[in-house]
């Protein structure tokens, strides 16, 4: 593999250094990573989310009428799956440490087919619940193991390029799947979504089972069972800087979660726009994801990470303001659609910046420290999701304060840490 170019700001691990190797895995994978067929796979992987809540927004109302079910229960569905994800994630980062990150992959997104195709026969909304929480779970295996794989591969502004690059695709979903799911709904019900999804998570299983390589090989594999994650788990509780970076990249991902939420119901119910146009606006707040994310792929480097994660915040909570002065003061849709623009497009800045910052020192466990990453921000979303709709789908304030009061935690507690002098070592430095 010699003579082969490395992609700028890779992670050198020991085994990379070792010259002895008659062919080292860091470079297989690195030259592997090189291709954009697999970077377009990792974003695949990471859209689960996206395609786990967006593609059934539309369907919402319908599904409650369907299933006779009340707004909040409706919106438990939201939960179930955001809670799954977050568990799922939690589970699967630090198995993908210890066994590899191809097997635990496979199996996740095998599972998201099969708990996508349960849903759609689902015969009452409480059985939907739970196999929500199953897709869920199944899926939070793709956007945890395709977050370390990047990290196995790159460090610093590589890291955070990659990241970007990822929520190119990420950003897409949201804008592509509420249009589908929206346009589903013209030729059959809130059932043929499910199924859609299904078919997507067979797709993505054939194809990460034929593309997809193993990028954490069995000599850095950590071993010890439980002891090892208690020990990892430790070890990241205890970095005070990781922990800010991460409570500050979930708040402002949970701000984002109450507005996929909350929007559907507050748009259609209270202004009485119509599902398609609902899909149109919320594909148009995703743009928005897109570009900022895109903007910081091409900053990065030129910008320091920590100012650009700072930037994302500090949009997040103007938004959420100008939310707030919306409910208050019965401005409607020409305050409310932009203050909702600028609430989701920061998210483009927050999180391939916040999450780079975050794993930057933790190269030995990516999985587990992803997963934590991962879990705080479905967690925070899943713990959101409900608060909006306790006071029905005809008012703008119960989602207004949700989002507000996340964006604002989210920009009050942005970490100390994200100083220059403050930042980790460059590659090479870290193992």
């Amino acid at each position: 593999m010699t003579g082969v170019p490395r992609p700028s700001g890779a992670h050198l691990g020991d085994d990379d250094r070792d010259s002895s190797q008659p062919e080292r895995a860091g470079d297989a994978q690195r030259v592997a990573m090189a291709r954009p067929r697999l970077v377009i796979i990792l974003g695949f992987l990471s859209a689960f989310g996206p395609l786990s809540i967006d593609m059934y927004l539309p369907a919402l109302p319908a599904m409650a009428r369907t299933l006779h079910a009340p707004t909040s229960a409706a919106q438990l569905t939201l939960t179930g799956c955001l809670a799954g994800l977050a568990l799922g994630q939690l589970v699967s980062g630090p198995v993908s440490d210890a066994r590899g990150r191809r097997g635990p992959l496979l199996a996740g997104v095998a599972g998201f087919a099969a708990a996508s195709a349960l849903c759609a026969v689902a015969p009452d909304v409480w059985l939907l619940l739970v196999l929500r929480f199953a897709q869920g779970f199944a899926g939070g295996a793709g956007i945890v193991i395709a977050r370390a794989v990047v990290r196995d591969l790159y460090a610093d502004d590589a890291m955070a390029r990659i990241y970007a690059i990822q929520l190119l695709i990420t950003g897409t979903a949201p804008i592509l799947a509420p249009i589908i799911g929206g346009q589903l709904l013209r030729v059959t019900d809130w059932r043929g979504v499910f199924v859609a999804l299904a078919l997507i998570g067979v797709l993505l299983a054939a194809v990460s089972a034929r593309w997809l390589p193993e990028t954490w090989p069995p000599q850095r594999r950590r071993a010890g069972g439980l002891r090892a994650v208690l020990t990892d788990a430790r070890a990241l509780t205890a970095d005070r800087r990781f922990l800010r970076l991460v409570l500050a990249t979930g708040l402002a991902f949970g701000a984002m979660f109450a507005y996929i939420s909350g929007s559907s119901f507050v748009l259609q119910a209270r202004f009485g726009i119509s599902p398609q146009l609902f899909s149109v606006i919320f594909a148009i707040n995703s743009a928005g994801i897109v570009t900022a994310g895109q903007v910081s792929r091409w900053l990065v480097g030129r910008v320091p990470q920590h100012t650009l994660f700072t930037a994302g915040l500090t949009g997040s909570a103007i938004g959420g303001g100008l939310m707030l002065v919306t409910a208050f003061t019965g401005a409607g849709l020409p305050l409310l659609l932009p203050a909702l623009f600028v609430v989701v497009a920061s998210i483009g800045l927050v999180l391939p910046n916040g999450t780079a910052l975050a794993l930057a020192s933790h190269a030995e466990r990516a999985g587990s420290a992803a997963a934590l990453i991962g879990t705080a921000q479905f967690a925070i979303g899943a713990a959101a999701a409900p608060l909006v709709g306790l006071a029905g789908p005809r008012t703008v304030l119960p989602m207004a304060l949700v989002i507000g009061s996340l964006g604002l935690g989210a920009w009050l507690i942005r970490p100390r840490a994200l100083r220059p002098e403050r930042q980790p070592q460059p590659a090479g430095s870290v193992p």
